[in-house]
């Protein structure tokens, strides 16, 4: 492994050696080289347009949808950057679909300030691969970027493109579409395996002129496609009428801050069906135009039929000659073979699964499980993924790391997810905090010369708490609590189990760190430690601070781990209110075991979760 950035300039001006490249400025790109680069890998990032971001910015989804109550990492940082940005997080507010609202264009300039800020990283736009392959160890990546061609060689390889290209180029198998429920055992999935994926919706961004702006009449324009897209005199048999809101509601929807209006409406509006993923460059271009033309259409709708004439695309945001974003919103992607593949099932029941993924999570969400299907012309006959509910959730390591190719990491919506787990982990934050993870995965590589695979499981998560991201999502646990790490950690070994809820549209897990501790909620740490069986016998319904030390010291003994006299042991701890005869806590249980016995570090895990003797 590189452990630099070099120009060949005697052999080659224009050949480039790095330890992480990065191929694609999305939303996992972007977090990916940041982390990469804090971790000391010196890194590229390449991205096609002029704009970082992706989804959040350079196709205008500029409303964070989930994890609110889950600020941890980059993904915090960004949204930090933002509440100063316009006054504070109650700014942010400005619609009602979400807590975290902006313009795309102070989106990107974030990111672009990010990035600029680390030194080890190095950011091309406007830059396009012709060429990816494999030697000898290393990936040898041709690009043009303005009018050069130029040669990257590099150590890692991370896939961040929007729909997978790259790693279609590499060679990683892969699925497009809907499994079938015998496939991935998810009761709601279909029968049968099809290749119907979710809507694309090139977003626009509308401002008030305050005169009358109205586009003319766009080419077989029929209002007919729209007229249901909230309560309006030509609706008349809705084709979904428990959502048929007025047309104030479904313009407040997506209003961004400097009285902007993002338009991205799943109702009747601008979603458009449309499978580009295995379509040539020419081909997708062409889609994507019928797409654009489509969104017209939906805003001469707006303007004409529904008389907001003073509403038209903005023209401070994209410096694109139609004023519409760069890319498409793509909720749906090739989904990668991966090491392991999360399903529906390990959501909802992380601790009866065969393979406890739940140990080598990386990121967290709690969004619901929601797909786009409306424009799909017989979308009646599929599973209905409508914000179906779930609890907040982990997600495993492996997803990101291919079953077949070495030295690659894939992000972005391209992980190993089954096509109903993609309704939930292709929101914003659990994007940017694939990308965070994938570019610590790569930088531990690159530092410790290994391969992809030989990354122990807890030296990513022990580098993503550093970076106070949240491995669980314990909705009682806050990042800045300084128990945070010790409560991730004892989380993430299953000796103490978090408990996972649905409540309306917050989906909820909770570790109950301020509950009392309940003798037969440490089957987990019977599993682990034998030896607390016997003990642990003697004890009926809950165990005093005293019992739980000596139980602790007792394993510690049987491990060989030195441990200091019960009191110290409290105080060393950080913990408080030492009283030898009343109850413990969870949290204080989960605090004292990670200060004790470091299971985390002590019991190392697969990537599949399971114990490595």
């Amino acid at each position: 492994m590189l452990g630099m950035l070099l120009l060949v300039s005697c052999a080659d001006p224009h050949k480039n050696q790095v330890d992480v490249l990065i191929i694609g400025g999305g939303a996992s790109g972007v977090t990916a080289g940041i982390q990469a680069a804090r971790m000391g890998a010196h890194t590229l990032l390449i991205e096609e347009t002029e704009w970082l971001g992706g989804m959040l910015t350079a196709a205008g989804v500029s409303a964070v949808d989930g994890n609110y109550h889950l600020p941890g990492g980059l993904w915090g940082e960004f949204r930090e950057r933002l509440a100063t940005h316009y006054g504070g997080l109650d700014s942010l507010k400005t619609g009602w679909v979400s807590n975290v609202l902006f313009e795309p264009s102070v989106g990107n300039r974030i990111f672009q300030e990010m990035t600029a800020a680390e030194e080890n990283l190095t950011v091309w736009q406007r830059t396009t691969v012709t060429d990816v392959r494999r030697e000898a160890g290393e990936w040898r990546v041709k690009v043009q970027t303005g009018t050069k061609n130029k040669e990257l060689r590099a150590s890692v390889l991370i896939d961040a493109t929007e729909l997978g290209d790259i790693a279609k180029r590499c060679g990683v198998t892969y699925d497009i579409g809907m499994e079938s429920r015998y496939d991935t055992h998810e009761d709601i999935a279909p029968e049968t395996k099809n290749d119907i994926v979710q809507d694309i919706t090139y977003v626009a961004i509308l401002k008030d002129y305050g005169r009358d702006v109205t586009i003319p009449r766009p080419k077989g324009y029929n209002p007919h496609e729209f007229a249901c897209a909230c309560a309006n005199p030509i609706c008349v048999t809705p084709k979904e009428p428990d959502r048929l809101w007025s047309m104030e509601m479904m313009l407040s929807y997506g209003k961004l801050p400097h009285n902007k209006y993002m338009i991205n409406w799943p109702i009747e509006g601008n979603d458009y069906y449309v499978n580009l993923i295995e379509m040539s460059p020419q081909e997708r271009a062409k889609a994507l135009e019928r797409a654009k033309h489509y969104t017209m259409c939906f805003l001469y709708f707006i303007q004409h039929e529904l008389g907001n004439r003073t509403l038209g695309l903005a023209d401070d945001e994209y410096p694109t000659a139609d004023k519409l974003p760069f890319i498409p919103y793509h909720r749906e992607s090739r989904r990668i073979h991966g090491k392991v593949r999360f399903t529906l099932n390990h959501i909802i029941q992380p601790y009866a699964q065969e393979e406890p993924l739940y140990r080598t999570c990386i990121g967290v969400g709690d969004y619901p499980v929601d797909h786009h299907h409306t424009r799909y012309k017989g979308d009646e006959e599929l599973p209905d993924l409508y914000f179906h509910p779930i609890p907040s959730y982990g997600l495993p390591l492996g997803t990101l790391i291919p079953r077949e190719v070495d030295g690659l990491i894939v992000a972005e919506k391209s992980i190993s997810v089954s096509n109903i787990v993609n309704g939930t982990t292709r929101l914003q934050p659990v994007v940017l905090q694939i990308g965070q993870a994938a570019g610590a995965l790569a930088a531990l590589a690159v530092r410790e010369n290994r391969e992809i695979v030989e990354v122990p499981v807890r030296e990513v998560q022990e580098a993503l708490l550093e970076a106070k991201g949240y491995l669980l999502p314990y909705r009682d646990v806050l990042v800045t609590d300084p128990r945070f790490k010790a409560y991730q950690r004892i989380g993430s070994t299953g000796i103490l189990k978090g408990v996972g809820k649905h409540v309306a549209w917050s989906n909820q897990t909770w570790l109950r760190a301020d509950t009392v501790l309940l003798v037969s909620e440490l089957d987990g740490l019977k599993e682990l430690y034998p030896a607390s069986r016997e003990l642990l016998a003697k004890e009926q319904g809950t165990i005093t601070t005293e019992n739980a030390i000596l139980l602790l010291e007792a394993i510690a003994w049987s491990e060989k781990i030195s441990a200091p006299p019960a009191s110290e042991a409290w105080e060393e701890a950080g913990l408080s209110n030492y009283d030898p005869r009343r109850a413990i806590l969870r949290g204080e249980m989960a605090v004292l075991i990670d200060y004790l016995l470091d299971p985390f570090h002590r019991k190392p895990v697969d990537i599949t979760g399971k114990w490595i003797p």
